[in-house]
Formats: structure tokens, C-alpha cells, sequence
């Protein structure tokens, strides 16, 4: 081969890989929206739908819910262009920064995803995205809990629908603080892209058709902004530090599980208390009730069954950890057998059935699992 033709070699590559780069982004861009990269033509944040002042009000249901939701979701297609991965997220800020926000994305990720190590991947990369979002809070833990100090909005649930009273086995801590310092340390789950909402497929909230619907992970689906807000580009703000206390974040959540069950009738004068949970129906037989779960302690759930139950004779007894999700009687609607955490039931003879959600409690034996609802 001539010294002229292996010059000619990496001239030709490099042409090769320029034409691949400019075709690369010619399809990237006519898939994007027509003012996608135009920051001068964004709207104002403040009037960007789903923003932490209007997260959907929490002791009311969201509207609309069930098998209307998944119906309505279900209509509303996914964006059909490239999904665009978020930029490796690596903190470099001092160590107590890394210690607390390694244990608020944990948290998070327990409490949105449960045990399932995408479902957590998912929702670690939503609360990054964030973090980097100018829309947002600007620490780890302020993205997590923000809102929490007002009822009616909180951006995750979980900080003030009663849940943080929930215990975790050690080893999902374990495994939910490792998922979380690779997501600290430039893991990134392309999955969701620029994400900044979810929500379930059960419910509707008035901003999901606002933005464009980009994934399904598991039973969660995920949202971007359209146009200059949904980009890569708009993820510019830098992470400085300054991550405050979890314990502290909690201390000041609103909690507002026992406000927000719905109207039952008055329970019996004769209804036991019950320690952690609260009563929430009881059917004057004592064949049916409905019972607010204060913990996932499955000892703790066992014998407040046994004490609604009494002595002897038919029994049944229903536990949910979400109050939204309790019914107001028989039959149970499929939203709140889907969210059913604990069941229990004793015949005429004393024979005892204890079932238990085991995403919610752990250390059940497989064959106590309540089969998932269909």
C-alpha cells in the first residue's frame, strides 16, 4: 500500500463519521417538536402544567380513576422518535452531600418502586432529571420532599400520605442505597430519558395530556415537557451541594393518611382499637372489615385481625396502607383490590387464612402471597 493511500484511509473515515453524525442529527431533529430547540420561544415556567405548587391534590381522589384512567391512558400515544438519554449524573460535592442524598433517592425509590430494581432505576432517573431542571428544587432531598410541608402538594406521595411510617428490610435498603450511589456516580438508566413526571396507570392527573408521554416501566408511566423544556438542553442547572437533612424533611412532612379516608358510616360503639392502623369500616356482623394498615409489620396486621375478630365465628378483615384506597363497602371496586396489602378470613370452625401483598410486607413465605389482581 502507497504512504498516499494510507492518508487517504482516516481521511475517508473521518468523512464517513462526519455524514453519520449530521444524519444522526437530522432525524433527531425532525422528530423533535418545532420549538424544541428554541429557548427564546419556551413559555414561562411558571405556566408549564405539573409544576411542585400544582401536584394533584392528595385527600381527594384523582379523577378520573380505575379502569377509566387505564382507558384514557391507554388513548394517549407515546411519542414515536428517539428517546434521547439524560447526561451521566455525577456528584462530586462533599461527602455528607453524597451521604444524604444517596438515602433520600433510596427512600424514594422504596416507596415508588418497591423491590423492583427497574422500577427503582426509573424513578432515581426522574428525581436526577430534576434535580437538573430549573423548574425544580435544587438538591436531591429538596426534589424528593418537595412540597411536602403543604397537604395538597406534595410531587411524591409518599412524603406526606402516611407512608414514611413504613419499615424496610435491611437487605432492600441495602439494595435500594446501591442502585442509588450508581445513579450518584454516572449510571444512567436510558429507559425514561429526560423524564421529569409519572404516575400510575390507574389515575389520570390533569397534566398527563399536557406532556408527552415517553415510556411504560412496569405500571409506571413517564412525561417530559414538550418543546425547549422536555430537552436535554433545558437540564442545565449544575448541582452545587447543600443537601439538607432527611431526618429534618421528615420531621416537617404533612402527614395525611387518618384525615384523608373516605366517609364511612360510624363504626360500632363496640369497635376495638386497633395499635398503629385505624378502623375505617365494620360491619355490625363483624363478617367485613376495613382497616387502615399503620406499618408493614405483618405480626402487627395479624393481630389487629384477630382483635377485630373476637372470640370465635366468621370473620373477615381488609387492610390498605393507601386510605384513597379503601372502599366504602362490598364489593371491593378493582382499583382497591389491586392496592390490597392484607387479608384475612376465619370460618365457623376458627380455621385461620392470613395473605399478605408481599411487594409491601416481607419475609412471607411465597404460598402467603395474595395473587396479584387481574
Amino acid at each position: 500500500m502507497t504512504t498516499a493511500s494510507s492518508r487517504q484511509i482516516p481521511q475517508f473515515m473521518a468523512i464517513v463519521v462526519a455524514l453519520v453524525v449530521a444524519i444522526a442529527s437530522a432525524l433527531l431533529l425532525s422528530f423533535a417538536e418545532p420549538e424544541a430547540l428554541s429557548p427564546e420561544r419556551a413559555p414561562p415556567l411558571s405556566q408549564l402544567p405539573g409544576l411542585p405548587g400544582e401536584a394533584p391534590v392528595l385527600p381527594a381522589p384523582i379523577v378520573p380513576d380505575g379502569d377509566d384512567a387505564r382507558a384514557r391512558n391507554a388513548a394517549m400515544p407515546f411519542f414515536d422518535g428517539p428517546i434521547a438519554p439524560a447526561a451521566p449524573f455525577r456528584m462530586t460535592s462533599a461527602p455528607s452531600d453524597f451521604a444524604r442524598a444517596r438515602e433520600c433517592l433510596a427512600l424514594a425509590a422504596l416507596a415508588e418502586a418497591g423491590p423492583s430494581d427497574v422500577g427503582q432505576r426509573a424513578v432515581l432517573q426522574v428525581i436526577l432529571n430534576r434535580v437538573r431542571h430549573p423548574a425544580f428544587a435544587k438538591t436531591v432531598c429538596g426534589v424528593v420532599f418537595e412540597g411536602s410541608q403543604r397537604a395538597t402538594g406534595c410531587q411524591f406521595s409518599f412524603t406526606c400520605d402516611g407512608s414514611l411510617a413504613r419499615q424496610y428490610s435491611p437487605a432492600a435498603w441495602a439494595a435500594a442505597r446501591s442502585r442509588s450511589e450508581q445513579a450518584l456516580t454516572g449510571y444512567v438508566f436510558n429507559g425514561v430519558g429526560n423524564a421529569t413526571h409519572y404516575h400510575t396507570d390507574w389515575v389520570h392527573p390533569y397534566w398527563s395530556p399536557k406532556l408527552v408521554k415517553i415510556a411504560q416501566v412496569e405500571t409506571h408511566l413517564f412525561f417530559r415537557w414538550p418543546g425547549y423544556w422536555g430537552t436535554p438542553q433545558a437540564m442545565r442547572v449544575p448541582y452545587s451541594g447543600g443537601e439538607p437533612d432527611m431526618t429534618q424533611l421528615e420531621a416537617a412532612s404533612d402527614p395525611i393518611a387518618p384525615a384523608a379516608l373516605p366517609s364511612f358510616a360510624p363504626l360500632p360503639p363496640d369497635t376495638p382499637k386497633v395499635t398503629g392502623g385505624q378502623v375505617a369500616m365494620r360491619d355490625p356482623t363483624g363478617k367485613g372489615n376495613f382497616m387502615l394498615l399503620g406499618g408493614n409489620d405483618p405480626a402487627q396486621a395479624l393481630a389487629n385481625a384477630r382483635k377485630l375478630c373476637g372470640a370465635g365465628g366468621t370473620c373477615r378483615v381488609l387492610g390498605w396502607s393507601d386510605p384513597l384506597a379503601i372502599p366504602v363497602t362490598f364489593p371491593l371496586p378493582k382499583p382497591s383490590r389491586a392496592a390490597l396489602q392484607f387479608s384475612y378470613s376465619r370460618d365457623p370452625a376458627g380455621a385461620e387464612i392470613a395473605l399478605y401483598n408481599c411487594d409491601f410486607f416481607t419475609g412471607i413465605e411465597r404460598d402467603r402471597c395474595i395473587p396479584k389482581a387481574r
